[in-house]
C-alpha cells in the first residue's frame, strides 16, 4: 500500500512521530506546506493519507488540508493523528478527539491521539505565552481538583511524555 504521511509540527513532537510512522509504513513523508505547492494528481498514486497535527485550543493544527479533500478521497485509507501536551489517559483526550472530525466523515477518517509534551524553547511566543498564561490560571484557580493541580505543576515547565507505541494503533489501521 502506497502511504504518504502530511504533518505541521511546531516544537518537533509531531515531526518526530511522522517520521517514525513514516518508516513504519514505508511512506513518502512531506510537510503540509510542501504539499500546498502539488496539484491534485499527485495524489492519486496513494493509497492511503495520514495527517498529523499538533493540538491547539481543541483543535488539530492546519487539519483542515485533509478534511477539505477526504470527500474526494473517499476510495483512500485516510488518518489524522493529533499530538498534544496531555497525557493519553485524561478524560480531555477523548472528549477533544471525538470533535476533530465532522459526522459526515467519521465513517472513512480514523483519528488517533500521540502524548508529545511541552518545549517552550522551541515554542513560538503567541504559544508560549498563552501556555503560561494558562499554568498561572490553574496555579490561582480556586477549588482546585487534583487534577487540576497536576496539571498546572506538568504544564509550569518543558516535558516529554513521547513513546513511539502510540504509533500502534495507526499503522494497524493503515495496514488492515
Amino acid at each position: 500500500m502506497r502511504t504518504l504521511i502530511v504533518y505541521t509540527s511546531q516544537t518537533g513532537y509531531t515531526k518526530m512521530y511522522a517520521e517514525k510512522l513514516a518508516e513504519r509504513l514505508q511512506a513518502d513523508c512531506f510537510t503540509v506546506e510542501e504539499l500546498k505547492k502539488k496539484d491534485d494528481g499527485f495524489f492519486d498514486t496513494y493509497d492511503a493519507i495520514v495527517y498529523g497535527g499538533w493540538a491547539m485550543a481543541g483543535k488539530v493544527v492546519k487539519s483542515e488540508w485533509l478534511l477539505g479533500k477526504a470527500p474526494a478521497w473517499k476510495d483512500k485509507k485516510l488518518a489524522i493523528f493529533c499530538v498534544g501536551a496531555t497525557p493519553v489517559d485524561s478524560p480531555l483526550v477523548e472528549q477533544a478527539m471525538a470533535k476533530v472530525v465532522p459526522d459526515e466523515l467519521k465513517s472513512y477518517v480514523g483519528v488517533f491521539y500521540c502524548p508529545g509534551g511541552l518545549n517552550y524553547d522551541k515554542m513560538k511566543l503567541p504559544s508560549k505565552m498563552m501556555m503560561k498564561a494558562y499554568a498561572s490560571m490553574l496555579k490561582k484557580q480556586k477549588n482546585q481538583t487534583e487534577d487540576d493541580k497536576k496539571m498546572a505543576e506538568m504544564i509550569a515547565q518543558s516535558y516529554d511524555i513521547s513513546d513511539v507505541k502510540y504509533l500502534d494503533p495507526i499503522v494497524e489501521y493503515i495496514e488492515k
